[in-house]
């Protein structure tokens, strides 16, 4: 399955964390487009020049590790497509050129249903998304977590409970289901 993730989902860390880890398990391949990264790199200047620059150095170790995830729609793809918000065609686009079954986003209004199955792609929440593939692959999404997790208690320098990590990173559901899933590594 071929999913382009938005911006929004590549902004949070900790979610774009969990997104690639997932992908990187083999469970589904992500796309996106350079104005995608584009976007996601400027979103982060409201937090200051040292929060860009890390976010563009995630963006070219992104592009070394995912060299096949780039799409770039051709010139006159985006003139024939229509969103409520013109700004997102561009999304809608790199999702067409690139032969995406789905966008991942958290912007429902956006990307209406019934114009995106005009494309043949459907929209997809992360939360939704990625207990999708839990319910799947059980293991494989809780080793990925439990990894992305790990990482965040050793940055923070603070314990991490996965049900509250996974609600911050606006993901309740999958964080709900990997709490009472049985033991993870620390507290849950």
């Amino acid at each position: 399955m071929k999913v382009l993730l938005d911006a929004c989902v590549l902004y949070p860390t900790i979610l774009r964390e969990i997104l690639i880890g997932v992908a990187g398990a083999g469970l589904y391949a992500p796309l996106w487009s350079e104005r995608i990264l584009e976007e996601w790199a400027r979103a982060t200047r409201k937090l200051g020049p040292e929060a860009e620059m890390l976010a563009r150095g995630d963006i070219a170790r992104l592009r070394a590790d995912w060299p096949d995830a780039a799409v770039l729609p051709h010139p006159g793809l985006a003139a024939r497509l229509h969103l409520p918000d013109e700004n997102d065609i561009h999304v809608l686009a790199a999702a067409v050129a690139g032969h995406a079954d789905a966008i991942l986003t958290f912007n429902a209004s956006d990307f209406p249903r019934r114009i995106l199955a005009e494309e043949g792609i459907e929209r997809r929440d992360p939360d939704g998304f990625l207990w999708q593939l839990w319910s799947d692959r059980p293991d494989r999404v809780s080793a990925v977590v439990n990894t992305v997790r790990a990482e965040a208690e050793r940055l923070s320098g603070r314990p991490w409970p996965v049900r509250a990590l996974l609600r911050r990173a606006r993901l309740p559901r999958l964080g709900k289901a990997l709490a009472g899933s049985g033991p993870m590594t620390g507290a849950d």
